[in-house]
C-alpha cells in the first residue's frame, strides 16, 4: 500500500521492463557481433578461394598462350602426312638410329595436358609442341639430334621408355597381317578384309533414310523419331555384319556421332569423311585411316 502511495510499485515495474529490454538489446548486440565476425571470416575465406581461382586461371591462360604462341621457336620445323612406301622409308630411318644405352626416349602421349616429366626434361620448352600434336608418339634422343612426333592410326596405351633405339611397333603405323576395316555412316556400311595393304574381301550396303517431310505428312517430331529408328536398324545391321567377320582385329571408321556404338568391339576407331558408294568410300576411308602425320620438333 505504502509503495503504491509513494509510486514505488510503478517504478519497480518500469525498472523490470527496462531490464528486460536491455537484456534483449544485449542479446541482439551479441548476435549481431557474432554475425559480423562470421561474415568477416566467410569474406576472408571467399577471398582466399577467389585468389586461388585467379592463380589457376592465370596458369591455364599461360599454358594456352604457350601452346598457341607465334614464337618461331615454338613452331614445328615441319609437318607432313605419310603413307605407303614413303611412310615405310621414314620409319626405316628412325629405326636405324642408334645411340648409347638409355639415350633414346620413346613415349606415347594420349593427353597433351599431362606430359611425362621425362619429355619435359629432354625437350624443354619444345615439350609444348608435343601437347599440340597429341595423341602422338614422341621420339627424342638425349643429345637433341632427333626429335619428332608421329600420330599413329592405332593408338597404344601411354608409356615412356628409354633404350638404345626407339621403340616402334609397326602395327601401330602400317597395315600388317590380317584385319578388318569397316566404314560406318548413318546411311552406309562398307567392310573390307585385308592382308596388309591388300583387300581380300568386301561387303557393303547403304540404307535409304528419310531426308525430309511434307507439310501435309508427318509431324516434325514423328519424322525425327522414324529417322532415328531407321538409323538404329541400320546400326544393328552393321553390328551383325561385323560379328560375322573372319579376322580378330577390327578397325571401325566413320561418323564421330555413331562410332561410340562400335568401340566395345573394335581395336581402334577414327573419324573419316569418306562418302559415296560403299566400295569407293571404303577405299578412301582405308587410305585416310592408314595416313600418319609426322611433326618435326
Amino acid at each position: 500500500m505504502l509503495d503504491d502511495l509513494l509510486g514505488k510499485t510503478e517504478l519497480k515495474e518500469e525498472i523490470a521492463t527496462l531490464k528486460e529490454d536491455n537484456s534483449r538489446l544485449e542479446s541482439r548486440l551479441e548476435k549481431e557481433s557474432q554475425r559480423r565476425k562470421n561474415a568477416v571470416t566467410e569474406r576472408q575465406e571467399a577471398q582466399r578461394r577467389a585468389n586461388k581461382l585467379e592463380d589457376r586461371i592465370e596458369q591455364l591462360e599461360d599454358r594456352v598462350k604457350r601452346l598457341q604462341s607465334d614464337d618461331p621457336g615454338l613452331r614445328f620445323s615441319r609437318e607432313t602426312e605419310l603413307r605407303g612406301t614413303r611412310l615405310t622409308e621414314v620409319l626405316n630411318r628412325i629405326e636405324s638410329f642408334e645411340t648409347g644405352p638409355e639415350a633414346a626416349l620413346t613415349a606415347f602421349v594420349g593427353d597433351g595436358t599431362n606430359l611425362p616429366r621425362e619429355l619435359r626434361e629432354v625437350l624443354g620448352e619444345r615439350a609444348a609442341l608435343v601437347s599440340r600434336a597429341a595423341p602422338c608418339l614422341t621420339l627424342a634422343d638425349d643429345a637433341g639430334l632427333l626429335s619428332v612426333c608421329i600420330r599413329p592410326p592405332v593408338t597404344p596405351d601411354s608409356f615412356v621408355e628409354w633404350d638404345s633405339q626407339f621403340a616402334l611397333d609397326r602395327n601401330w603405323l602400317e597395315p600388317r597381317g590380317e584385319y578388318t576395316l569397316a566404314l560406318v555412316r548413318s546411311d552406309l556400311f562398307a567392310m573390307g578384309t585385308y592382308d596388309g595393304a591388300d583387300r581380300t574381301a568386301f561387303h557393303g550396303f547403304d540404307s535409304q533414310l528419310k531426308s525430309q517431310h511434307s507439310k501435309g505428312g508427318f509431324s516434325q517430331a514423328r519424322f525425327a523419331r522414324l529417322r532415328d529408328e531407321q538409323i538404329d536398324d541400320h546400326l544393328k545391321r552393321c553390328q551383325a555384319a561385323l560379328a560375322e567377320r573372319e579376322t580378330d582385329r577390327l578397325y571401325v571408321v566413320g561418323e564421330r556421332s555413331i562410332l561410340g556404338e562400335f568401340m566395345s568391339m573394335a581395336d581402334g576407331t577414327a573419324t573419316v569423311d569418306a562418302t559415296g558408294k560403299p566400295e569407293p568410300a571404303l577405299t578412301d576411308a582405308w587410305r585416310d585411316f592408314w595416313t600418319t602425320r609426322l611433326y618435326v620438333l
